[in-house]
């Protein structure tokens, strides 16, 4: 007796997952993200197109897996530093810091989407006006994060602003839904309080993946089993996911809760971050799982149930202005401390929303405290914002054009700053001199150096001497308050991925270290300079004098080619040799087996020529 075969819809969805990017690709018009790109092949293929997929137990759980995934993978996007940073001294409020930010436009929005709520309920499409509203609050942290991802702006200010943004929106109302629900349909029971308990366990947890990872020896047991067939880390990341999974199963919590405090835990216990394990983990999700999740919310939209409700039909445009109301006018809080394009782009991205609203419709549904029109409706309006809205924040605010970075900027005129000018000139680097005295400047610019006048915590002075095209920012000026917002406008405003700042003075250090300025106290690195001429002769030696024509370099890895390959399999040029390796807070004396991973900085010494064709190549 034959069986119709469970591998054929399977094999549909992967072909589509694979299809789907490169169509997407070459859609010129429209900048379309790839998730709304396997949306939109879903409904072809789904119920609602093609009728090729049918409901069956392995694609629900592949999907929902790869919703779960999606929870955990955004977990790990979260930045610790960045909910609590600390904004003394940028003259901003304590209401500007990423989190109560994404507090405050959570409230806003909740008391609109409240308001609509009411107005519902008064035309009888609804019949709790809270319930509606938690509806509306929503924002779909599963929308958010592969667009922000795909355009690489995850890890910047504007990204983790965008992304507390969502996940407070959408945790925040999942857990005042199970509580309104719970309320509505057995009351106020202990079941509530099980939240209180998942919280403990991961502030615990957080703790202890903290403590774990400064155990001595364990990191080196961990990067010894990090390869070829035990991947060890990436086996941890899967087991500790599951276990959060199930331990909110069985509190009674929503799952995806528990893979985003998965998500989370490693992200906080590793400070330093391990970019080979995200890189496994987001080529396993959105390799294979996450795609069949978003083919599959296509595939099961039920557009002829839709068509068949008149009343759904006028719900629907009423819904989506809600929608995007309730999310664009707290947005405009955005506006203190971005520009309106980052502003009016996050209103747009925040507004859309998938399956939450999906579930909470479907729960509302079952307590008859809406309508079958008014979930067709939700349904469907679910699938518009999120297939407008990312395509709306790539209209708004387009990519930037990717700049090739060169050249170095140095704030002060100094003698200090001259000294360095010129060591970094005999590097064949560019160099470009930012500062007020006339007559520094025009010695500096006699000696053939770019120099621009003016404040440097002026944009206008900085993107004169091409800071947007810079690749490091060297600050040695002693006016610390104008140099700290200096930096912050060469990190936000132009992207400047290296910034490094002379700080004499203990008050400031901290300041700078937030923005994520490398900071340099003259005292502490005397007297390191002297323990290292005492200690280490002859490599003091070689990094004071480069008359001898060998130098010492720190470079990133970048080139994805060179990810896993073992040093006993690498040709540097000319006489370029790698004498170690800095993996997160870990420095590995290499050796002929020692590999490769992608974000770790490779010290590397050599001629000056060997050591600009290595760059060029380790760089990608």
């Amino acid at each position: 007796m034959s069986h119709p075969s469970l591998f054929i819809p399977l094999l549909l969805i992967t072909l589509l997952a694979v299809i789907v990017p490169v169509v997407v690709s070459r859609i010129r018009p429209v900048r379309l993200p790839i998730v709304v790109g396997e949306i939109l092949a879903g409904i072809i293929i789904g119920k609602s197109g093609l009728n090729l997929v049918q409901p069956q137990a392995t694609l629900d759980f592949l999907a929902q897996f790869g919703f779960v995934f999606l929870m955990f993978l955004s977990g790990l996007e979260v930045n610790p530093s960045a909910l609590f940073v600390d904004s003394a001294g940028d003259g901003r409020p304590r209401w500007q810091r990423p989190l109560p930010l994404a507090v405050i436009t959570f409230l806003l929005t909740l008391t609109l989407a409240i308001g609509c709520g009411f107005l519902f309920t008064r035309m009888g499409l609804a019949r709790d006006a809270v319930l509606m509203g938690l509806i509306l609050s929503t924002t779909s942290l599963g929308i958010v994060v592969p667009v922000l991802k795909e355009r690489g702006i995850t890890a910047s200010p504007y990204g983790q602003t965008l992304l507390i943004m969502a996940m407070v929106s959408d945790f925040v109302t999942l857990l005042l839904l199970s509580l309104d629900v719970a309320i509505l349909s057995r009351g106020l029971t202990l079941d509530i309080l099980l939240f209180s308990l998942l919280l403990g366990l991961f502030v615990f947890s957080t703790r202890l993946g903290q403590w774990t990872s400064k155990v001595p020896g364990l990191q080196r047991i961990w990067s010894e089993l990090s390869h070829a067939t035990a991947q060890i880390p990436v086996r941890g990341a899967f087991a500790l996911m599951i276990a959060w999974v199930v331990l909110a199963e069985g509190l009674g919590v929503e799952v995806i809760l528990g893979a985003f405090f998965a998500g989370a835990i490693i992200s906080i216990s590793t400070p330093q971050g391990d970019p080979a394990l995200h890189e496994k983990l987001d080529a396993i999700g959105y390799g294979f799982f996450i795609p069949i999740f978003f083919i599959m919310v296509g595939a099961n939209f039920d557009l002829r149930a839709l068509l068949v409700s008149p009343a759904a039909l006028f719900l629907v445009p009423l819904l989506i202005v809600a929608a995007y109301l309730v999310k664009l006018i707290p947005a405009m809080l955005l506006r203190t401390i971005f520009p309106w394009r980052e502003t009016l782009a996050a209103g747009a991205l925040l507004s859309s929303r998938l399956s939450l609203i999906i579930a909470a419709s479907a729960i509302a549904l079952n307590l008859n405290l809406i309508t079958t029109a008014t979930n067709a409706a939700i349904i469907l309006v679910s699938l518009v914002t999120c297939t407008l809205s990312p395509i709306l924040f790539g209209r708004i605010l387009p990519p930037p054009v990717e700049v090739r970075r060169s050249g170095m900027i140095i704030i002060g005129t100094n003698q200090m700053a001259q000294m360095l000018g010129g060591r970094l000139r005999r590097s064949d680097e560019t160099v470009t001199f930012v500062g007020f005295d006339q007559g520094q400047l025009e010695y500096l610019r006699q000696q053939g150096y770019p120099v621009v006048t003016g404040p440097p915590d002026d944009p206008a002075v900085l993107k004169a001497a091409c800071a947007s095209k810079s690749r490091a920012v060297l600050v040695l000026s002693t006016h610390y308050e104008q140099s700290l917002s200096a930096c912050r406008i060469a990190r936000d405003t132009f992207h400047v991925p290296t910034i490094i700042s002379r700080v004499d003075d203990p008050a400031y250090v901290s300041s700078f270290e937030d923005l994520g300025v490398r900071v340099i106290q003259p005292a502490l690195s005397t007297a390191l300079a002297m323990e290292g001429a005492l200690h280490f002769p002859a490599a003091f030696n070689m990094l004071q004098n480069r008359e001898d024509g060998v130098e010492l370099t720190d470079l990133p890895l970048q080139n994805g080619a060179l990810h896993g390959r073992s040093l006993r399999h690498l040709r540097l040029p000319g006489n370029a040799l790698i004498i170690g390796v800095r993996r997160g807070g870990e420095v590995i004396v290499p050796h002929g087996d020692t590999t490769l991973r992608l974000g770790d900085t490779l010290m590397l010494l050599g001629s000056p020529d060997a050591l600009r064709d290595a760059r060029a190549w380790i760089e990608g």
